[in-house]
């Protein structure tokens, strides 16, 4: 199988890749991926985006000591 050197723009690998989920969620990802495709470039959303990234994303949780 052949390595991608870069992902698809539309988000789908081949004639059949694409978003696994049920029909009934696709409008809201649809509305979803809109709206960051308009936000993305909107410096104060990439810096709120930069803060919750560094301070939640990957951080153990209240849990992550329990034995």
């Amino acid at each position: 199988m052949p390595k991608l050197s870069e992902y698809p723009i539309n988000g789908k690998y081949g004639r059949f890749g694409g978003r696994y989920v049920p029909e009934t969620l696709m409008s809201a990802l649809i509305e979803l991926e809109e709206a960051y495709l308009s936000a993305k470039e909107d410096e104060e959303f990439q810096r709120q985006l930069k803060y919750y990234l560094s301070e939640f994303a990957g951080r153990p949780t209240p849990l992550y000591y329990a034995k």
